[in-house]
């Protein structure tokens, strides 16, 4: 296990965490977007579930390698996803805002391998 992986699996557990707690504490600057792209609200807490899910484990992924990609593959799936939804919901310009959280979950999974 290198070292560069470690960082960027913490960096994108982190990051994934991070996201996770900014929809379960209902950050506006999260949640108005969600209501904006039409998420329905009941939705929220499985969405905030999920990435936090996904930063747990790549987290337990340092100890057991393929929960780790499982992990990874998974989020890379979630951000995936939210790039569509946005794409669909016509918000061209924040497309980019998913592909920032993926960048890291992404490196974790290539420097897995």
């Amino acid at each position: 296990m290198s070292t560069a992986y470690v960082v960027v699996t913490v960096v994108g557990a982190v990051m994934a965490g991070f996201s996770a707690a900014s929809v379960f504490l209902r950050a506006e600057w999260t949640v108005k977007p969600l209501a904006d792209y039409e998420v329905p609200r009941a939705w929220w807490p499985f969405l905030g579930a999920a990435k936090a899910a996904g930063a747990a484990g790549l987290l337990a992924g340092l100890f057991v390698p393929v929960v780790g990609v499982l992990a990874a593959a998974g989020l890379v799936l979630y951000f995936l996803g939210a790039v569509v939804t946005v794409l669909r919901a016509r918000w061209f310009s924040h497309a980019l805002f998913p592909l920032v959280y993926a960048a890291p979950v992404v490196a974790s999974l290539v420097l897995a391998f």
